[in-house]
């Protein structure tokens, strides 16, 4: 071998083979560790997922407990309507009153 393919393959063995099993060691364990926490935030998103499901149909049963009825609902609209359609009367009636009034003060 000549001098320059000997210090050749000096440099390879002392430098460059330490680099690369560094480096393959450094990606093998990065790449680990991402399966840790890949596996750590699904199992996290499943609970957190379940509590969610949970907590939405312990609500849902809480709305069909405390709220109105649609029967209920209807009777308080007919009510409604009932006093709206009387007052609407009502200020139709004093409308014509204050019509009539301002009609004899003109004259």
């Amino acid at each position: 071998m000549s001098f320059m393919s000997q210090e050749l393959v000096w440099w390879i063995t002392v430098f460059d083979l330490p680099a690369m099993a560094g480096l393959f060691w450094l990606i093998w364990r990065t790449r680990r560790d991402s399966d840790v926490a890949v596996d750590h935030l699904h199992k996290m998103l499943d609970h957190r997922s379940d509590q969610l499901r949970e907590a939405l149909n312990a609500f849902k049963l809480e709305v069909a407990k405390t709220y109105a009825s649609h029967k209920d609902l209807r009777e308080l609209e007919a009510r409604l309507v009932g006093h709206l359609l009387r007052i609407e009367s009502k200020l139709d009636a004093t409308a014509l009153k204050a019509e009539a009034i301002g009609a004899k003060t003109k004259l």
